[in-house]
């Protein structure tokens, strides 16, 4: 059985307090899985972060992320532009205990930002078959816009009468976007791969990891996401 809920410190306690043993794997193996999950968030640009898209397991606390409608930056081009590469809200950094961003959840995020790292040609390899694929969509519809940004009766209403899904179905044939598109995608993905997090020299793993995380908890950025992301939990 899995939670839509974040674990926070005092909830650790309560669930796992009984053992000081099985306490500490647990938070570390919460703290290790939001690293990786981080980490590859921000490579594949996976957006659409918010608190339902992301689970714990209630016997093992590791992170458990759902629904990848959103990928490869698409959340940039939002009618409100997602500005985090990742999920580094109040509520998940409470459940790493006292050292929050810093300590284990650093270290694991530069060991897996290596990692990826140093298998970048294979995960190119595989993303790239995207780019030949004739189902993927590389623009978001306004139908998904709506969807991600209305999180209240009036969807569910539209879905009811059915409009939302002919709506999608006419955008998605409406809004065939080429190749180059893709390949766009492709050369990001590449550059993000080999430490570019914007224009100027690559970064070292640690300073990409160090740069990322600052995005991810900027106040600023935080403040202009859509409130159905919910920055403020």
């Amino acid at each position: 059985m899995r939670l839509t809920l974040f674990l926070t410190n005092p909830q650790f306690y309560e669930r796992f307090g009984h053992d000081p043993l099985e306490w500490y794997e647990r938070r570390e193996a919460y703290t290790r899985s939001t690293a990786a999950n981080s980490m590859v968030g921000m490579i594949l640009g996976i957006g659409d972060r918010h608190a339902q898209n992301i689970l714990i397991d209630e016997k093992t606390a590791e992170l458990i992320h759902i629904d990848f409608g959103i990928t490869f930056e698409q959340g940039k081009t939002l009618k409100t532009p997602e500005t985090v590469p990742f999920r580094l809200t109040a509520d998940i950094v409470d459940g790493f205990g006292v050292a929050g961003v810093a300590g284990v959840f650093s270290r694991s995020c530069e060991d897996t930002l290596a990692v990826l790292r140093n298998n970048a040609e294979a995960i190119l390899t595989i993303c790239e078959v995207f780019v030949h694929d004739p189902l993927h969509q590389w623009k978001v519809t306004a139908f998904k816009q709506r969807r991600m940004e209305m999180r209240g009766e009036d969807l569910e209403v539209q879905n009811n009468n059915g409009g939302g899904a002919a709506e999608e179905d006419r955008s998605a044939s409406n809004n065939k976007i080429p190749s180059l598109e893709a390949e766009r995608m492709l050369t990001r993905l590449r550059q993000k791969l080999q430490g570019q997090m914007d224009e100027g020299e690559p970064l070292s793993v640690a300073a990409q990891v160090k740069r990322a995380i600052q995005e991810a908890t900027d106040d600023v950025n935080l403040a202009t996401i859509y409130c159905g992301w919910a920055p403020f939990l």
